[in-house]
């Protein structure tokens, strides 16, 4: 790709915009909207941001004003797993002009990868290369001015001193197991986390920024702004006006809380907002039961489902499971949505990766200027509708309120009696063996020629699972009539009995 321009008045294709303001009011020359954000020419700082920056990044400062520009262009990211979901936050934070960029991948780019990721373009074949290398060059042309670093080693082997240099860690594609281990170490070393990841027409972010401030600005109202909470995460801590324009402008500092993906993920159970409303229960995507029962899987078998009817009981108890104890009608989780979520996994739609890479990235740059409402705490992208649904999920009882708590939930014990304190090197987790490669199964046949598809399954079969390879409705209506499995009878994965 190439060079941007320095003379460039507007920011580069796939920056990402974000209707936001600076966090504390800055005046630009020109007009006031009435979003409280200002029109006209951007004046240079007497240090900071120069102005040819001014002039690439003039637009994208327009939205959320030059304070925010500046801590985005100062902030050090952390980007684990070079995959399509990767390619494309990595594209939209480099063009927004952040400081630098980290890229850890322990991987090696094979065909499969080449469906989905645009950075590995290259007049030479990047097979067989690290996959953060292969990609870095292109990263590069992006933005020049943005510090674009490669980390060739297994992030599974780095302690939690490690994440103390960066200001944000993004988690792409990586199993529960990893993520748990991820978010102890940064919430040790209190550094906000992103963690997502897709399989084919499905995905999810979730963010865990543990306690995190930020400034909207809007026109003054008639009703008085109160220091109070306004929901269960979200309280109102402080906020002052100001004189624009002949109008009266109001910065209101509000705090979010977070919980931990290993609550998030499993044991926290979705607000009143949705459980006191059936039509908000009765709309609630089934991919939140089936990615939860996924994780689950993962946990306790050490890989993804597999085409073969012993997993695909396991799995379909599992969902049902978990749907059920989201309190959601059991008419919603369907033998359809089953099929398509299972025939999905492994695989990397561009088009998919294109939506949530560009959510996450826009969430990022809220989150470093402390512009905007930011994620709380997981979304849920479902293909099927096109739509992407924000679900706060935290636990109840007494971890709920410890958790949510004004310390941000730094002295909640950790699952299984970790402690954070004393917690040294990150176990290796490589001897969970590897997931298998969907692209190789049997009876599924090679997609990676297909643009923007990579290691896509036959949507219309499931390799050896039924007759014939498909995976027919009486299989799926015989597993779904099994009672929900029982977590604590569950085979060991140590090989024991």
């Amino acid at each position: 790709m190439d060079q941007p321009s320095q003379a460039s008045a507007m920011p580069q294709d796939g920056a990402v915009a974000v209707d936001a303001t600076a966090p504390t009011g800055v005046r630009l020359n020109g007009n006031a909207n009435s979003n409280g954000a200002t029109t006209g020419a951007v004046p240079a700082p007497a240090n900071g941001i120069s102005a040819d920056e001014i002039a690439l990044y003039d637009r994208q400062i327009r939205l959320w004003g030059i304070q925010a520009q500046e801590k985005i262009r100062s902030a050090n990211v952390l980007l684990i797993t070079m995959k399509g979901l990767a390619n494309e936050i990595a594209k939209n934070l480099v063009l927004a002009g952040i400081g630098s960029l980290t890229v850890v991948d322990h991987e090696v780019v094979t065909e499969v990868d080449q469906g989905a990721q645009f950075l590995l373009a290259s007049p030479e074949s990047p097979i067989g290369k690290n996959r953060a290398e292969a990609a870095s060059e292109q990263i590069r042309k992006l933005n020049p001015r943005v510090a674009v670093h490669v980390d060739q080693s297994d992030i599974r082997h780095k302690g939690p001193s490690y994440f103390a240099a960066y200001d944000i860690v993004i988690a792409t594609d990586l199993d529960p197991d990893t993520l748990n281990i991820i978010n102890t170490a940064t919430r040790l070393m209190s550094k906000p986390l992103y963690a997502t990841g897709t399989h084919g027409l499905y995905g999810f972010i979730f963010n865990d920024l543990i306690e995190h401030d930020y400034v909207i600005q809007r026109d003054m109202g008639n009703v008085p702004t109160e220091i109070k909470p306004e929901t269960r995460t979200r309280s109102v801590i402080g906020f002052q006006t100001k004189k624009e324009n002949g109008k009266t402008i109001e910065m209101v500092t509000k705090r979010e809380l977070y919980s931990t993906w290993f609550l998030a993920s499993d044991a926290a159970a979705l607000p009143e907002e949705f459980t006191k409303s059936p039509r908000r229960l009765k709309a609630v995507t089934p991919a939140l039961s089936c990615l939860r029962a996924l994780w689950d899987f993962v946990q306790v078998f050490g890989h993804v489902p597999g085409h073969n009817r012993e997993d695909l009981q396991q799995f379909t108890r599992l969902a049902t499971a978990k749907h059920g104890a989201l309190g959601l009608p059991s008419n919603t989780l369907r033998s359809e949505f089953l099929r398509s979520f299972l025939q999905n996994l492994g695989s990397e739609i561009a088009p998919v990766t294109a939506i949530l890479g560009a959510q996450l990235a826009q969430d990022v740059i809220n989150v470093l200027g402390h512009t905007q409402q930011p994620i709380q705490n997981m979304v849920i992208f479902d293909g099927n509708t096109m739509e992407s649904t924000m679900y706060p999920l935290h636990p109840e009882g007494l971890l709920g309120a410890q958790l949510l708590s004004a310390n941000a939930g730094l002295g909640v014990p950790m699952p299984n009696g970790v402690d954070m304190g004393a917690m040294g090197a990150m176990p290796d987790l490589s001897a969970m063996g590897a997931m298998p490669d969907m692209a190789n199964m049997a009876g599924l046949p090679d997609m990676t020629g297909m643009a923007g598809m990579s290691g896509m399954p036959d949507m219309t079969g499931m390799g050896a699972a039924g007759p014939g390879g498909v995976m027919t409705d009486e299989m799926l209506q015989q597993a779904a009539m099994y009672a929900p499995v029982d977590m604590n009878n569950m085979p060991p994965t140590d090989g024991t009995s």
